[in-house]
């Protein structure tokens, strides 16, 4: 059983409901709708898709809701402007002449917060130039990296400090479009864990349970990377804009760091940008992007991410195909069983963790309200498949981005956990997702009517469940 999930964008190559269920087929836990394009409409006919896709597979899909943030872009421009090294481009608040190589700025107030020496980069740093002079309402700026800038390129800042909110009218206005519909939502170019609060805000304020996952891609983000976990319900590793920011050379083991600092807050991460790039085009793989993937999963990550693979692509679902392999091969080589850091509320997660290492069972099975306690679980990497039964749909569906982690069954209220785990064996034997000749391990939090945290670890062997059997039937 696949232990990494797999988190795709959709977009005109898999938008029908058709290919979302095939898609599903193949073993996509999430779906990733970019709010940076399309309309509101677009985006509720998605989501319609999906839930449909879900529905009629039988199988509880997750929606992940990717906001836009402050995307810094250079303005339109009638024609390309030729730079060449030496070239003086003055990046303004409010005209733009191409001739004059003169162009302003989607936040023009950004402006104000750049220094002289500082260095900016244009179009994913294929154009990089220096400020050398600065105005009330202008930044002169030598080319030093040339080539041909097009318009609305965007725009990074990789030495300055920026005084501009994190999240735009915009995005508020798609998070309260969002609220009623989506199960995770990842905040764009946070760069403080005041940043999160200000979007759980909005989320609660809407009404909204969505997890909120912190996209790391900005210096400042990485600074204050321990805030943001305490924070955020996950974080996103966005490679894309780090490496523009940061330098690609410092992706890699900023990658491994996020990874370690997230499985050690029990906090899912995913890694996004650039999983199988070559396959937008070709149907294969390169040798590099299979070695990529097997780098994320055995660093730790609990979600794998494509984005224009599956959103633009010729072969998307071969595309998630190869990645659901890869991530298998991987997995067969994988570390399991880690007890680095234990704090007291983990301890009931780290014990059954240390149980399953010596008795070997079946799988888990983890009651609970909230997610929290198969989160936990998770967070000691066993070989053991996590089966989740919780009150709430919504956090089946959340449950989804967690490694290891397989929602089954949405329960009704009881009052008795005997009452509890019989309703889900009963359930269970009938669908296949367990077998009562085998040995599992069930936590959950007794007395159930007082919603006490996990504090149960039950051993189910023949016996036991024969005893439950004879007890309802």
């Amino acid at each position: 059983m696949r232990k990494s999930k797999i988190v795709i964008t959709l977009g005109p190559a898999t938008e029908s409901k058709e290919r979302i269920k095939e898609l599903i087929g193949e073993g996509v836990d999430i779906f990733r709708l970019n709010f940076s394009h399309a309309t509101h409409e677009y985006h509720k006919q998605l989501i319609a898709n999906i839930r449909e896709a879900g529905s009629e597979l039988g199988q509880e899909v997750a929606i992940l809701q990717d906001i836009s943030g402050p995307k810094i872009r250079i303005s339109h421009l009638q024609t390309p402007i030729h730079l060449q090294a030496g070239d003086i481009l003055t990046l303004s608040k409010s005209e733009t002449d191409e001739a004059a190589k003169v162009v302003s700025l989607s936040y023009p107030e950004i402006i104000d917060s750049i220094k002289v020496g500082e260095m900016i980069y244009i179009s994913d740093g294929t154009i990089r130039v220096k400020v050398v002079d600065k105005e009330a309402d202008a930044l002169r700026c030598e080319v030093v990296v040339p080539n041909l800038l097009q318009s609305k390129k965007g725009v990074n800042f990789p030495n300055s400090t920026l005084h501009i909110d994190t999240i735009t009218p915009k995005d508020k206005s798609d998070m309260e479009f969002g609220a009623a519909f989506v199960d995770l939502v990842a905040i764009s170019f946070v760069r403080s864990a005041e940043d999160i609060r200000q979007a759980r805000k909005i989320l609660q304020a809407n009404d909204a349970g969505a997890m909120i996952f912190a996209k790391i891609e900005t210096k400042e983000a990485i600074e204050q990377i321990d805030a943001i976990l305490e924070e955020a319900d996950g974080i996103m590793v966005a490679r894309g804009d780090m490496g523009v920011e940061l330098g690609v050379e410092r992706v890699p083991p900023l990658q491994k760091m996020l990874v370690q600092k997230a499985n050690a807050a029990s906090k899912p991460v995913i890694i996004a940008t650039q999983m199988l790039t070559s396959m937008i085009e070709s149907p294969y793989p390169t040798r590099a992007e299979i070695s990529d993937i097997a780098n994320a999963v055995l660093d730790g990550a609990d979600a794998l991410m494509l984005s224009d693979e599956t959103t633009v692509g010729n072969h998307p679902v071969e595309t998630v195909r190869v990645l659901a392999d890869s991530i298998v091969e991987a997995e067969k080589i994988y570390p399991y069983y880690k007890f680095d850091e234990v704090s007291e509320e983990e301890s009931i997660s780290s014990a059954a963790a240390m149980i399953a290492k010596n008795l070997d069972p079946a799988a888990f099975v983890v009651f609970t309200r909230s997610g929290k306690s198969a989160k936990t679980l998770s967070k000691f990497r066993t070989d053991k498949q996590i089966l989740a039964t919780s009150y709430s749909v919504k956090t089946l569906r959340q449950l989804k981005a967690v490694w290891g982690v397989t929602p089954t069954y949405l329960s009704s209220e009881f009052n008795n956990s005997d009452e509890l785990q019989y309703a889900f064996i009963k359930r269970a034997v009938d669908e296949g997702w367990i077998d009562i000749k085998k040995k599992y391990i069930f936590t959950f939090g007794y007395p159930l009517a007082t919603k006490y945290p996990t504090n149960v670890i039950r051993v189910m062997e023949r016996e036991s469940f024969n005893y439950l059997f004879n007890k309802f039937e």
